[in-house]
């Protein structure tokens, strides 16, 4: 079962993704996807770190998400912009092969025999882009996001902290 947890930046997703976890299950993964890029971004991954107490097992990964050992397990994978970002340069900065690459991913996912609870933003939501890659990526965030909500048992919306389910 895949859940879908979305919204723009700082609207409680992360928050309410690790709260349905615990509701699920005792002793949660959370699948980290971030690369860490400078100190203040390694400085923000351990608070995360600190604030998610000993019942959770965490695991980094940046690209192959599938092959994580997830059966049987509640994990929450946190966040797909990021590890869209990994796909998006691993693959030179073509959007249709990082497309393809997350749809094959969440293919997989899908087929396993675990609660997946997935985070993600609504970049588009935002200010366009004023660079040229910055399109790209917001249309392949934007067409990522589409097909892992077609997906999904369940997709919630975060707003302000507040949960609106958009499909259940």
């Amino acid at each position: 079962m895949i859940q879908l947890i979305t919204g723009g930046a700082r609207s409680g997703k992360s928050s309410y993704a690790q709260q349905l976890a615990l509701s699920l299950a005792e002793d949660p993964i959370y699948v980290a996807t971030a690369k860490i890029w400078d100190d203040d971004f390694e400085a923000r991954v351990k608070r995360h770190q600190q604030d998610r107490g000993p019942e959770w097992t965490n695991i980094e990964e940046q690209l192959y998400v599938s092959l994580l050992p997830l059966e049987g397990r509640v994990a929450v994978i946190d966040c797909v912009t990021l590890w869209l970002t990994n796909l998006f340069m691993q693959h030179k900065q073509d959007v249709d092969t990082a497309l393809y690459s997350i749809q094959q991913e969440i293919n997989a996912l899908h087929k396993k025999n675990a609660t997946i609870i997935i985070v993600t933003n609504e970049i588009g939501m935002g200010v366009h882009a004023d660079t040229e890659i910055g399109r790209k990526f917001t249309d392949l965030q934007g067409w990522a996001n589409q097909y892992i909500a077609q997906r999904a048992q369940k997709v919630v919306l975060m707003v302000s902290g507040i949960p609106v389910t958009i499909k259940s």
